[in-house]
């Protein structure tokens, strides 16, 4: 089960992290979670490109050891980047300091500020720990738009239609460079950026300063 629209009881309950991005101006924030892949990832950057479209990459550590090469690219073309675990682990199903260290071992391939929790899944435990720890990653960024490419039994249509519905200015929205994802990431970002662009909309990067953190 996943909800593609973040609830709002959801985003009180945990208020300290950054679920969207409050913008008067037509702005979105496109992420991209579990890359590098060899395929997906430069799908992504190329089609950002013709876009002039920035996005914000949180990367698994593991895949960044096995892809330097890509993650340089993300970073040279101008796109923030984020720590994912080094082992895309279920904070609900990891003890405190197997966790921390997970994070810290993918601190070694990916320096950011920004840590996003894989499957969304983090203890209160673990974000008092990585707080009181006071080092980088230091803000935690979720969304409130999920584009569910993940699943396997929705149509690339359907993927595309979640994410035209719900967005609105300063939507923080998840995609996924992954080869479990790929069928319906490449046929939906494209016509995501060809429709928020024709309606006047720019793609940033996230930051400290923009996550408010």
């Amino acid at each position: 089960m996943y909800l593609v629209k973040t609830p709002w009881w959801l985003r009180m309950l945990y208020p300290s992290l950054t679920w969207r991005i409050p913008a008067e101006e037509k702005i979105l924030y496109l992420t991209f979670d579990d890359g590098p892949h060899e395929t997906a990832t430069p799908f992504v950057l190329d089609t950002l490109g013709r876009y002039n479209a920035k996005a914000t990459f949180f990367c698994i550590g593991n895949n960044v050891k096995q892809h330097p090469e890509i993650y340089r690219r993300i970073l040279n073309d101008g796109h923030a980047t984020g720590n994912h675990t080094h082992q895309h682990l279920n904070g609900w199903k990891t003890p405190v300091n197997d966790y921390l260290a997970d994070i810290a071992a993918a601190s070694e391939y990916i320096s950011s500020p920004l840590f996003r929790p894989p499957y969304g899944r983090i203890s209160r435990a673990q974000l008092k720990a990585l707080r009181k720890k006071g080092a980088d990653p230091a803000n935690i960024i979720m969304w409130d738009v999920l584009s569910a490419d993940f699943d396997t039994n929705l149509t690339p249509e359907a993927c595309l239609a979640y994410v035209l519905y719900h967005c609105r200015p300063g939507s923080v929205i998840v995609f996924h460079d992954s080869q479990k994802a790929w069928p319906r990431l490449s046929h939906a970002l494209p016509l995501v950026l060809d429709h928020f662009s024709k309606s006047g909309y720019s793609f940033r990067s996230i930051t400290p300063a923009t996550s408010g953190r």
